[in-house]
């Protein structure tokens, strides 16, 4: 995370988080919205280590989602929803994680809304059948970044972070 953070002085802009949940890593994008423009403000990924326990890990991403709202101020946030998993033990600490995320945004009274997998590849890029190539390019040209946010997750974060903006309207409704 950044440090010291000045929101923009636009009269009507909004700060944005996305979130692209998960156990290991977690990626967040902070975008702001204001007078039709998408601003790139930060990304980046929060990591936990598998040789902690999962209550560590869970108190560290909630900490941490505290922590990034409390910098930025964001107005509302948008966090990818848990899609089906063949495998139902993989889904569970990312059940978890977005459990403890909901909480901080909640604690934070910060709106945050959940999108699918496919509803955010649609607000980003037209079609609910992008790849994660397409999305990822598509993130970059509409926040006039000179190469794809990395790592994959703060992409994906920032994917979020957009549809929120979509799912609002010009008015933030």
């Amino acid at each position: 995370m950044a440090g010291a953070f000045v929101p923009d002085e636009t009269p009507l802009a909004r700060i944005i988080v996305g979130i692209d949940p998960g156990l290991a890593a977690l990626g967040f994008g902070i975008v702001s919205f204001g007078s039709g423009r998408i601003v790139h403000i930060d990304h980046g990924c929060i990591k936990t280590s598998s040789e902690r326990d999962s209550g560590k890990r869970l108190q560290f991403i909630y900490r941490s989602i505290r922590e990034l709202i409390q910098t930025y101020r964001p107005d509302s946030g948008g966090i990818e929803d848990l899609y089906f998993f063949r495998n139902v033990s993989s889904a569970l600490p990312v059940a978890e994680a977005r459990g403890v995320i909901k909480l901080a945004f909640e604690e934070e009274l910060v709106p945050l809304a959940e999108f699918s997998p496919n509803e955010i590849k649609k607000a980003v890029t037209g079609t609910a059948r992008a790849d994660k190539s397409l999305v990822q390019e598509m993130v970059r040209m509409l926040l006039n970044l000179d190469a794809i946010p990395k790592p994959d997750h703060a992409a994906d974060a920032l994917a979020a972070a957009i549809c929120r903006i979509n799912s609002e309207g010009p008015a933030g409704i």
